[in-house]
């Protein structure tokens, strides 16, 4: 009995357990599996990766001050985080994995990166 491509058809030539024709066939296969049905986990991701590198850029001391303005200039939005940190004083962190901002007085931000 011939086994055929689950992608395209065509008979499978080759050992018995192989599943696709050829890499090309698999990896559409899989990419089509794969893809986002709705595009907001990716967009949601680009963002997130959008503020990171943001945060990375004006933070490469891993500790620095920045002004709101220079971070939204830069594209920065602030309703796309990963974590809120609260320390036992009551002071709250906002991370995109591990480079954090802390909202100080004046529309100033304290820029962080976390330790592993």
């Amino acid at each position: 009995m011939q086994k055929q491509c689950p992608e395209c058809g065509d008979k499978i030539v080759g050992r018995i357990d192989k599943k696709f024709c050829s890499d090309a066939c698999r990896n559409a296969f899989n990419n089509n599996i794969n893809k986002d049905h709705k595009n907001l986990i990716r967009n949601t991701n680009n963002r997130l990766r959008k503020n990171y590198r943001i945060l990375e850029e004006l933070n490469p001391e891993q500790k620095t001050k920045s002004s709101r303005a220079k971070l939204i200039e830069k594209g920065f939005d602030f309703n796309y985080i990963t974590s809120i940190y609260t320390t036992k004083a009551g002071t709250i962190y906002y991370f995109v994995y591990d480079q954090g901002y802390l909202p100080l007085e004046g529309d100033y931000y304290a820029l962080v990166k976390r330790e592993n």
